[in-house]
């Protein structure tokens, strides 16, 4: 899949009831391929919607959303879901890891589900569990909780692991909603030079919704929502 962009918004505008302002209306957006973007807003300005429109989940009411340059305003829901599990890596607030799993296996699961990042984005083709374990020691995550069950990690741990978990496979995309809102400032300074280190090595665009101004000189661009009329951030 060859595009210039990582995506490209034009004439955005959804809602998320009829006759009702928009939850997002954006004129224009975009971001070049392995460059970084910082979206931030006060809660309510649609910052999550924005991230569910780019990963294939929602569907805007009004204007182009390409990904990678796919028409994801017009493609199925079949084909968004292929190109999320094939090109996008997301790193979730909660960060949605599976308590009955362990480190490895957690780190695994993208790669088992997407027969292309499996096969032709695997790093240098090295074995997939020796991808997996080099995303956890570039995100210093320690060797001897790679076999443990992911409950017995640190919230700064598991972090570092949704991380990997996006990572691996070396999608086009990484997509990460507030990961660092449980963090402290030290933990978040670390944890921020190495995944944008880690996207800068592989040549992933980053995308990265806050509401923390601080993190902005780690981006290459910034974005400001504004605060919706109906107040819905979902």
């Amino acid at each position: 899949m060859t595009s210039a962009y990582a995506f490209e918004l034009c004439d955005l505008a959804f809602s998320w009831k009829k006759n009702t302002p928009a939850t997002l209306d954006i004129p224009s957006l975009s971001l070049p391929l392995g460059k970084s973007l910082f979206i931030h807003g006060a809660s309510g300005s649609g910052k999550s919607t924005l991230l569910n429109i780019l990963s294939g989940v929602l569907v805007a009411q009004r204007g182009d959303v390409k990904v990678l340059n796919q028409p994801f305003s017009t493609l199925s829901n079949r084909n968004r879901d292929q190109i999320r599990s094939d090109h996008l890596g997301y790193i979730f607030q909660q960060f949605n890891l599976l308590p009955y799993l362990s480190v490895l296996e957690n780190v695994l699961l993208p790669i088992k589900i997407s027969a292309l990042r499996r096969r032709g984005h695997s790093r240098h083709s090295i074995a997939l569990i020796d991808e997996a374990k080099h995303w956890l020691t570039q995100l210093k995550v320690p060797e001897n909780l790679f076999q443990e069950n992911i409950s017995r990690l640190s919230v700064g741990q598991q972090q570092r692991v949704a991380a990997a978990r996006a990572l691996i496979g070396s999608p086009e995309i990484i997509i990460a909603d507030e990961p660092t809102s449980s963090l402290d400032q030290k933990n978040v300074d670390n944890f921020m030079a190495v995944l944008v280190d880690q996207c800068s090595s592989i040549g992933s665009s980053l995308v990265f919704v806050s509401h923390d101004l601080n993190l902005v000189p780690y981006f290459d661009t910034s974005f400001a929502l504004q605060t919706s009329p109906t107040g819905s951030d979902l």
